[in-house]
């Protein structure tokens, strides 16, 4: 669910791979989605799933103790779903990773609720993986919902360390099939990435310590410090509402995003590099973004940029992966 600050990466180019042939029988995959007060968007993006040619699903809805509104309509509508209710909401990490301790595929599909599928995105996926055992993430091409078929994602260039800042391939660019190879990438989209559950046992769950955002891209970090690559599949389509479950305005991002940058350097660099991106994020990029709300009047914004720098300050142990305590988990 991490929205980077991104910037387009001018004259960056891939050379294609040639499409792996299909596998002669396609394995079970988990598609794992969460649901919070949101069971409209979710059921859209059931009705998409049900429309997919890929032979071998088991889907996972985790509701991520929604406090308004009874998930039981997911169900009701999606009888073959498997509905988890958490007793607490455990963020984006920590509902995946309950969707995670359910799933019996040999993939697990992570898929935002505000994404809508192509019917046969599915198969270059799973065939990327079942030709190339040492990938351990791919992430399709996401493109913004609507008429428009404007680029989200089409890879990505690793996160700077001195910078903590990314640069996103092909962003806002109208899709003309010039990103329909399949190729490595530094990081992946966290609104729809395929991984195998065993890279998964190998590298750990996803770090529930970021609560929203830039948790898949630590995670991607972690697969590859386990020895895994991260690769794009342009020939997967995958449509993204982005932000209907937060809001691209909320003060909730506000503080997660900026909490959550300062924590990845931390957990993802060391000596000079981690000292420059923590100066350069404190320095430059905060009191920036600071200046913005203010002379915008939004002090709730203000204030949540430095409460989440004041997070940094209580003396977390960042560097391990923190789980919330054990919730009761009901099928419905």
């Amino acid at each position: 669910m991490s929205e980077l600050p991104v910037e387009l990466l001018p004259g960056l180019s891939h050379q294609p791979l040639p499409a792996p042939p299909p596998p002669s029988g396609w394995p079970l995959v988990s598609v794992i989605t969460i649901n919070y007060n949101q069971a409209r968007t979710t059921c859209e993006l059931l009705a998409s799933l049900a429309r997919v040619s890929y032979p071998r699903l088991e889907v996972i809805v985790v509701d991520n103790a929604s406090p308004t509104e009874d998930p039981a309509s997911i169900a009701e509508q999606f009888p073959d779903v498997l509905l988890l209710r958490s007793a607490q909401n455990l963020g984006f990490a920590g509902g995946n990773n309950l969707g995670i301790k359910e799933a019996r595929g040999k993939y697990a599909l992570f898929l935002n609720n505000d994404t809508e599928v192509e019917p046969d995105f599915l198969e270059p996926l799973v065939a990327l993986l079942e030709a190339r055992p040492a990938v351990g993430l791919v992430s399709p091409k996401l493109l913004f919902y609507g008429p428009e078929r404007l680029i989200q994602y089409a890879g990505s260039s690793a996160v700077n360390p001195w910078t903590g800042r990314s640069f996103a391939v092909g962003h806002l660019e109208r899709d003309a099939g010039q990103h329909e190879g399949s190729y490595p990438t530094e990081q992946p989209h966290g609104a729809a990435m395929l991984v195998p559950l065993a890279a998964i046992r190998r590298a750990g769950l996803m770090p529930e310590l970021y609560f929203l955002y830039y948790e898949e891209l630590d995670w991607c970090e972690m697969l590859k410090r386990a020895g895994y690559q991260c690769y794009y599949v342009g020939r997967s389509t995958v449509y993204h509402k982005e932000s209907v479950s937060v809001g691209r305005g909320s003060v909730l991002r506000t503080y997660y995003m900026h909490r959550n940058r300062l924590l990845f350097i931390r957990r993802n660099s060391a000596g000079l590099r981690r000292w420059c991106g923590a100066l350069f994020f404190l320095l430059v990029a905060a009191p920036k973004q600071s200046l913005q709300h203010l002379l915008r009047g939004e002090t709730q914004h203000l204030r949540a940029i430095w409460r989440g720098i004041a997070w940094h300050l209580r003396g977390h142990d960042v560097r391990q992966n923190h789980f919330l305590p054990q919730v009761s988990v009901a099928a419905g």
